[in-house]
């Protein structure tokens, strides 16, 4: 009954704070996150760059707001994503779930120039939806019996290399036997996130594993501002194609540039990367060794995450004779191959960020 009633509450705070349809619509990027000052929390959709604010990320940088609160799945790379934001020092802390794709992140952080939290990307996304739901906490086995649960993790560092912050210790409860953290939600002042079609309303359409943290992001803060690759008059989208109705957006801007950014294209056509390394062809085969052998572990109908890095190379050992429905963690059940050159779409990527393609079925 509690649940209900803070859903109810946050629900009614949003209908009540919503402006109508006819506001919505902003001129530029610049205007639409204008008031986004300085040590605001902001939420930012996306995953690698696949479905990122690319021209309100643009924007912020011009503007140049600083001591920013980022709550994202990962840290960008260095000239795309919030990786500019990091790059330009208007992010002062950080909660992400993965920043291995940011080469000089490690520097930043390892210098006290950020304060990371770094979280379980499931954990994420439930600290998100939860923020948009009304409910203040909730408990995960995520992270049990680890530094997730203990703290004492570093969380930020002095210029001389010394800890200055440590994660704090968690709630440990049992249910039926088993053990749980207690892991908060997360709000934030603003979400910039992207979509691919919107209304003049603010209702909106995302596209392919693009949508990812975006549709979270959006209920989770105060003020959500969409940008949109095509705007449409109130009607040209059917009800039923809408993925997040326009109660949760406050601003809508068509944004003014896409570069369609791809972190790592993959092809059917391309042939094997060649190596003259020999550690490098040693490394290669240890990892093809560690997915041949999980994929042994496949059974016919089985439902199957694959995570980035050696997960994701299991798919190429699947036995003879088994099916088996492969997921990847930003968002697509039913992933197929790699798609042939010419075929690939910035929009449809894996967990690795690697491009993908579509299978009957899929969703």
């Amino acid at each position: 009954m509690m649940c209900i009633m803070l859903r109810r509450q946050h629900f009614m705070r949003r209908l009540l704070s919503t402006r109508s349809g006819t506001n919505k619509v902003y001129n530029s990027s610049i205007e639409a996150v204008r008031d986004i000052k300085d040590s605001s929390t902001v939420l930012f959709g996306g995953f690698g760059v696949c479905g990122i604010p690319e021209n309100l990320i643009r924007a912020l940088n011009q503007l140049g707001s600083k001591n920013l609160t980022a709550i994202s799945n990962d840290a960008g790379v260095k000239d795309a994503g919030i990786g500019i934001l990091i790059e330009n020092n208007q992010i002062s802390k950080l909660y992400a779930s993965y920043v291995g794709e940011h080469k000089s992140f490690m520097q930043l952080y390892n210098s006290g120039v950020l304060e990371v939290f770094f979280t379980p990307q499931g954990t994420l996304a439930e600290k998100l939806r939860c923020g948009g739901a009304g409910i203040p906490a909730f408990y995960t086995p995520a992270g049990v019996g680890t530094v997730v649960e203990h703290g004492n993790f570093p969380v930020k560092y002095n210029p001389d290399k010394t800890i200055a912050v440590r994660s704090e210790k968690k709630e440990a409860r049992e249910f039926n036997g088993r053990k749980y953290i207690l892991e908060e939600a997360l709000r934030g002042d603003f979400a910039c996130v992207k979509a691919w079609k919107a209304d003049r309303s603010g209702n909106l359409k995302f596209h392919s594993t693009a949508q990812n943290f975006n549709p979270d992001c959006a209920k989770a803060a105060k003020i959500c501002i969409a940008e949109v690759e095509e705007l449409v008059e109130v009607g040209q989208l059917d009800p039923d194609e809408i993925h997040l109705p326009g109660i949760y957006v406050d601003r809508v801007v068509v944004g003014e540039r896409y570069d369609r950014l791809i972190e790592k294209l993959t092809v059917v056509d391309d042939p094997p990367a060649a190596s003259s390394a020999t550690a490098d062809v040693a490394v290669n085969e240890i990892r093809n060794r560690i997915a041949r052998r999980a994929a042994k572990e496949f059974k016919d109908g089985m439902y199957v995450n694959l995570g980035i890095g050696v997960p994701t190379l299991a798919s190429n050992f699947i036995p003879a004779g088994v099916s088996v429905v492969l997921q990847s963690e930003n968002g697509l059940l039913g992933m197929g191959p790699y798609p042939r050159r010419g075929q690939e779409h910035p929009d449809l990527v894996n967990a690795g960020k690697e491009t993908v393609s579509y299978l009957p079925g899929s969703s």
